[in-house]
């Protein structure tokens, strides 16, 4: 098959499964909860891309939830829920919602007050769809829900509620690291608030990632490119300051064949991590990355740095079994990507393992038991 043609027929099944996630949205968002329902969710969401990829899984394992805990699901858009407009489904029993990155303390009050309105006792709970591992909500949320859930979390809690140079861990890591200016910033965690925490599921169950990660498996046979290092340089200092160190290791790679560069369409950069042995994924403004899963599932190693201090569900990030991790500097990165370039089993096997972990995850009702706290408690 030409590369072409695989750009094409990838760029096509994203289209038709962006389709099927938006007229589920619809169909949610168009009807009232059944009478008899004695479990009923009402997600209150965010159109975008992002956002979304948390969303799907409630839909496509709609049947799981229903048969384990009862439930009817229902959706509705965000921001005609804070602006008073109609919505079809009323008297929730569970209320779940997302909110911008940047949302006021203006629009959490019309918020909650629409909750209160039309889902009195409704069991609540916030659905972070963020990057940043940051608890950034925590103080202003706290008193108003009873769980927060979140894509991956600091596996140390106690890192929590501490000052940092900059919003995030990240930041705080890389403005030190780069001596870059970063404000001081502490956002508080108030008692309990920990024991609050849910993990849910990351870009892996967005409606362009899942389906692929449960049909056919990719082939390990022969692949053009040695790596692929295609990722973004401009952002926010700090951000811009650790993707160029990353492009800088790419850059002194010696007898190494690298694919880089940027503004390629997504259908091209997914067919060309299908031509990679390995793929290598910097953070972005958060640890985990959309890439991570597109190199799963593209049947590309994944080398990222270490990934050790986070948590997640399903976990991808074991060493050397379902990833590579590298150290944060990236100095021991030449001396990784060799080992794997010189060792086909070794590459076979992690990300077939990777690929597997997935499937597998995707493949059970481990979405719907996840979300045991939310509609079972």
């Amino acid at each position: 098959m030409s590369f072409l043609l695989e750009a094409q027929i990838v760029r096509v099944r994203r289209y038709f499964n962006r389709r099927k996630a938006d007229r589920l949205r619809a169909q949610a968002m168009a009807r009232p909860f059944s009478p008899d329902a004695r479990s009923r969710l009402l997600l209150v969401t965010q159109p975008e891309r992002l956002p979304q990829s948390q969303i799907y899984p409630f839909h496509h394992y709609a049947a799981d939830l229903r048969r384990l805990y009862g439930t009817d699901l229902r959706e509705a858009d965000l921001w005609d829920f804070v602006a008073g407009r109609p919505v079809a489904a009323r008297g929730a029993t569970v209320v779940a919602f997302q909110t911008p990155f940047d949302v006021s303390d203006a629009e959490l009050d019309r918020l909650f007050a629409r909750i209160n309105a039309d889902h009195p006792g409704a069991r609540i709970a916030c659905l972070d769809w963020f990057a940043p591992t940051d608890l950034r909500n925590a103080a202003r949320l706290n008193d108003r829900i009873h769980l927060y859930i979140k894509k991956h979390v600091l596996r140390d809690r106690d890192c929590y509620g501490k000052p940092t140079l900059g919003d995030t861990n990240l930041t705080d890591y890389y403005a030190r690291r780069l001596r870059l200016e970063e404000p001081e910033r502490l956002f508080p965690i108030p008692p309990g608030f920990l024991d609050k925490l849910v993990i849910g599921p990351s870009f892996i169950t967005a409606p362009t990632v899942l389906p692929a990660l449960l049909g056919k498996p990719p082939l390990n046979g022969h692949r053009q490119h040695d790596l692929h290092a295609r990722f973004e340089l401009d952002g926010t200092p700090w951000y811009r300051g650790m993707r160029a160190e990353a492009d800088a290791a790419v850059n002194a790679l010696k007898g190494v064949s690298v694919v880089r560069g940027t503004g390629v369409h997504q259908a091209r950069f997914l067919a060309e991590l299908r031509h990679s042995k390995v793929c290598f994924s910097p953070f972005g403004y958060g640890e985990v990355c959309w890439r991570d899963y597109e190199a799963v599932l593209s049947g590309a190693v994944l080398v990222k740095p270490d990934m050790s201090h986070i948590v997640t569900d399903p976990d991808i990030f074991i060493p050397w079994e379902t990833y590579v991790p590298v150290a944060w500097d990236l100095s021991d990165l030449p001396d990784a990507l060799h080992r794997l370039l010189g060792d086909a089993a070794l590459r076979s096997r992690i990300a077939t393992q990777a690929f597997e972990t997935l499937r597998k995850w995707l493949g059970s009702d481990r979405f719907a038991r996840q979300m045991a706290p939310l509609l079972a408690g």
